[in-house]
C-alpha cells in the first residue's frame, strides 16, 4: 500500500492544467482553460479547467474532478495506478508499507498486466543489446534499415530470442503467472497447456498508450519463408485494445499540439523514420482500418490531418474508403502521396531528412479534391463510373459538419467535375435526408427489439399475469426535488464561503460562514445522500475548529460525493476582464459582495422547510380523534408554527395562505 503522505504530496504537487494538458489541448478563456471534453464527442468545447480551484468539468456530458480522477478516467486506472502516474510524471519517489499476504493476493489484476508488459519490453530490448544473438541479428537488422542507436533506444526496439520457451521461462523466473504471460499474448498455450513464446527469432517494436506505458508488442520476422507471417501482434487484452491505439502518439502528442498538425502513416518503421528525420508529430494506426477511437485520440491535440500515401494504387483506394470518417468528426484532411512507389520510410532513407521535410511541407492536397481526381481518372469517359464518381464525392461533402466548408466544397467540385452546383448540392441534400431516415429506422427497430411481455410469460411457463422477470438497473440518484436542491443549495455555501467570515451579525462577529450555518441547522434532516455526508463532515471538524477545504471532497471515495462537490464549485461562465475597468465606470457585482442575503436566505429557506413539515405533520394528528387538552396543545403548537411560515414567507417574498 502506497503511504498517506505520498499521496497528499501527489495530489498537493499535481496541476490540473499540466495533468489535463497531456490529454486535451487546452485554450485560456478568462481564468480557466476551455477545450473539447475527452470524454464524449463534441465540436464546440464545454470542458473547463479551472487552475485555482485545482478541478475540472465538462458542462456537456457532466464529467468533473481533480487530477486524480482525471487520470482514473481518462486511462482507466485503478487509485494506486493513478497515483504511481502522477508521482511519476512529478518525480515523487513512491514509498510502499508493507503488506499483508491477503492484500498481495488481491492485488489489481490490471495493475499486474501492466507491470508484466513492461517487464517484457525491458527483456526484449537486454535481449537486443547484451546477447550475442540480439546484437548480431537484431541490433544489426535495425543499422541495415538506417536507424541510429538514439532512435533504436527512443523507441525501445527489441529482440525476442530464436528459441520456443525462452521469454516464458524467463517470466516464471521473474515470479509472473504463467496465466498473465498468456493474457497479454507474450506466449501462446500448446493443447498439454504447456506455454511457448509468440515472438521468438522476431525484432520487436513495443506499443505505448498515450501515458508511455507499455501494452502490447509488434514482431517482425526476419525470415524469407513465404509460410511464415512477415508481422506478429500482441493480441487484445485488458490493457491492450488496438482500435483505441496510435502508434508513437506518446511520443508525438506534444508536437502534434505544438504545430497543430498531425501526420498519419501506416506502420512502424514509418513513424521510426520520419522522427529520425526530425518530424515527431507522426502516429500510425499499425495496418488496421482507421476507428473511431483512434480518430477521437487525434483530435485531442489537433484538427489538422495530412495522410502520407505509399503510391500504391490499390492501397489508395482502400484507405479511402476509410477516411470518410475523418470528414465525419470534423476533422481537416490533407493527403500526400509519395512518388515512384516510395513510402515515407524509404523516401527517407533514399532522400535524406531535409528533402523528406521539404517535400512534405510542398505536396499535401485538399482531401476531396485528391479523393476527386484520383477517382475520374478511373473513370474515363464512362458516363455510368462519371456517375458514380460524383455520387462518391458528394457523399464525402455530405459528412462534413462545418456547413460553410460543405459549400466551399460543392462549388469548387462542381468545375472539377464539370456538374451544375445545384445538382450536387440536391444530391447532397438527398443523401442527408436518406441517412437521417435510416437512422431513425434502425432506432425505431432498436426499440422495438424487445419482446413483450406475453413472449416472457409464455417462455417461463407462467401464468397469465404472472410477474415478468426484469432487467437490474444500476442504482439512480435521487431526484432533483425542490428540497434536494435546497440543500445542495447550502452544501454550494459551505464549499465555496466556509471561510469567509460573518460581518453582518453582531452577535457572531468574525464567525466564519460554516459554523454559522452548522449551528443553524444542527437538526436537519438531508434527503441527498450526498449534501448529508458532505454536511456531516463540516459538522465533525467544527468539533476541532477545523474547516474542510472543497478539495477534501473532490478526491473523496464515498459515492457521488466528488461529483456533487466539483458541480457546485465548477463555475461555467466567468466576467470577462472588459468590464469593473475604470476606463468604462461599469461595475459588476460578484456572488461575494451579496453573502449576507446569499447565507441568510438559504437558511430562512430551509427553516421553513422545516416548519412546513411540522405543520404537516400536526394536520396529518388532527385528522385522528383527539382530547380536548391535546386538541389545545396542537391548535397552539399549530398557530406557533403558522406565524413562523409567515414571517419567513414575508421576508422570502413568498405568499402563504392564512
Amino acid at each position: 500500500m502506497i503511504k498517506q503522505e505520498v499521496v497528499d504530496k501527489v495530489l498537493d504537487t499535481a496541476r490540473i492544467d499540466e495533468v489535463v494538458g497531456d490529454f486535451v489541448p487546452l485554450k485560456k478563456r478568462g481564468t480557466s482553460l476551455i477545450g473539447n471534453c475527452p470524454f464524449h464527442d463534441e465540436k464546440t468545447p464545454s470542458f473547463n479547467v479551472s487552475v485555482a480551484k485545482g478541478i475540472y468539468k465538462c458542462f456537456g456530458c457532466g464529467a468533473g474532478g481533480d487530477s486524480l480522477k482525471f487520470v482514473m478516467e481518462i486511462e482507466k486506472f485503478s487509485y494506486p495506478e493513478a497515483i504511481r502516474y502522477l508521482a511519476n510524471k512529478y518525480h515523487i519517489q513512491v514509498e510502499e508499507v508493507e503488506r499483508s499476504p491477503e492484500q498481495m493476493a488481491k492485488q489489481d489484476k490490471r495493475e499486474s498486466l501492466f507491470v508484466l508488459s513492461k517487464w517484457a519490453g525491458q527483456y526484449f530490448v537486454d535481449q537486443l543489446w547484451d546477447s550475442e544473438e540480439g546484437r548480431s541479428i537484431g541490433l544489426s537488422y535495425f543499422k541495415e534499415r538506417g536507424y541510429r542507436e538514439d532512435i533504436i533506444r527512443k523507441f525501445a526496439l527489441g529482440y525476442s530470442p530464436d528459441k520456443w520457451e525462452a521469454l516464458v521461462t524467463a517470466a516464471e523466473n521473474a515470479g509472473f503467472q504463467k496465466e498473465y504471460i498468456k493474457e497479454i499474448g507474450l506466449a501462446i498455450q500448446r493443447e498439454d497447456q504447456s506455454l511457448y513464446d509468440r515472438f521468438r527469432g522476431r525484432v520487436i517494436f513495443p506499443i505505448f498508450n498515450v501515458t508511455g506505458r507499455a501494452i502490447g508488442f509488434g514482431g517482425r520476422t526476419l525470415k524469407t519463408e513465404k509460410s511464415v507471417p512477415k508481422y506478429v501482434n500482441s493480441p487484445e487484452s485488458e490493457i491492450y485494445h488496438k482500435s483505441d491505439v496510435l502508434y508513437g502518439l506518446n511520443l508525438a502528442k506534444k508536437a502534434i499540439s505544438d504545430t497543430d498538425i498531425c501526420y498519419l502513416v501506416e506502420g512502424y518503421a514509418d513513424v521510426i523514420s520520419m522522427h529520425q528525420a526530425g518530424v515527431e508529430n507522426v502516429v500510425s494506426s499499425s495496418g488496421t482500418s482507421l476507428t473511431s477511437g483512434q480518430i477521437r485520440l487525434i483530435s485531442r491535440y489537433t484538427k489538422n490531418v495530412t495522410i502520407l500515401y505509399d503510391g500504391d494504387a490499390a492501397g489508395i483506394k482502400a484507405s479511402l474508403r476509410g477516411t470518410d470518417m475523418l470528414l465525419e468528426e470534423g476533422l481537416n484532411v490533407k493527403v500526400l502521396l509519395f512518388p515512384d512507389g516510395h513510402d515515407p520510410d524509404s523516401y527517407v532513407q533514399k532522400f535524406g531528412s531535409a528533402h523528406f521535410k521539404e517535400y512534405i511541407d510542398k505536396h499535401p492536397e485538399d482531401f476531396v479534391f485528391f479523393k476527386t481526381n484520383i477517382l475520374l481518372k478511373d473513370s474515363g469517359n464512362d458516363p455510368v463510373k462519371r456517375a458514380e464518381v460524383i455520387r462518391d464525392v458528394v457523399e464525402s461533402i455530405s459528412l462534413i459538419p462545418d456547413e460553410i466548408k460543405v459549400s466551399l466544397y460543392i462549388r469548387q467540385c462542381s468545375t472539377l467535375l464539370d456538374m451544375e452546383e445545384r445538382i450536387l448540392l440536391s444530391e447532397l441534400n438527398k443523401m442527408r435526408i436518406n441517412k437521417s431516415a435510416a437512422k431513425e429506422k434502425k432506432a425505431a427497430a432498436s426499440a422495438g427489439d424487445q419482446p413483450p411481455a406475453e413472449f416472457f410469460a409464455a417462455m417461463m411457463g407462467s401464468d397469465e399475469g404472472a410477474a415478468i422477470p426484469q432487467p437490474a438497473t444500476a442504482p439512480q440518484s435521487p431526484k432533483l426535488s425542490p428540497e434536494i436542491l435546497q440543500e445542495r443549495e447550502l452544501i454550494r455555501i459551505l464549499l465555496n464561503y466556509g471561510n469567509e467570515l460573518v460581518t453582518w451579525d453582531p452577535e457572531v462577529e468574525n464567525m466564519p460562514i460554516a459554523p454559522y450555518l452548522i449551528n443553524n441547522f444542527d437538526d436537519i434532516s438531508f434527503e441527498d445522500p450526498a449534501s448529508a455526508y458532505i454536511f456531516d463532515v463540516f459538522k465533525n471538524k467544527m468539533a476541532t475548529f477545523d474547516i474542510p477545504e472543497a478539495k477534501h471532497f473532490i478526491s473523496d471515495q464515498q459515492p457521488g460525493v466528488s461529483d456533487l462537490a466539483v458541480t457546485l464549485i465548477a463555475t461555467r461562465y466567468e466576467l470577462s476582464p472588459n468590464w469593473n475597468d475604470d476606463k468604462r465606470k461599469i461595475y459588476v457585482t460578484t456572488e461575494l459582495d451579496h453573502l449576507k442575503s446569499l447565507v441568510t436566505e438559504t437558511v430562512y429557506r430551509l427553516k421553513k422547510r422545516k416548519v412546513e413539515r411540522e405543520l404537516q405533520k400536526i394536520r396529518e394528528e388532527l385528522k385522528s380523534p383527539q382530547s380536548a387538552v391535546d386538541l389545545e396543545i396542537l391548535m397552539a403548537k399549530y398557530k406557533k408554527y403558522k406565524d413562523m411560515e409567515m414571517m419567513l414567507g414575508e421576508y422570502l417574498g413568498n405568499t402563504i395562505v392564512k
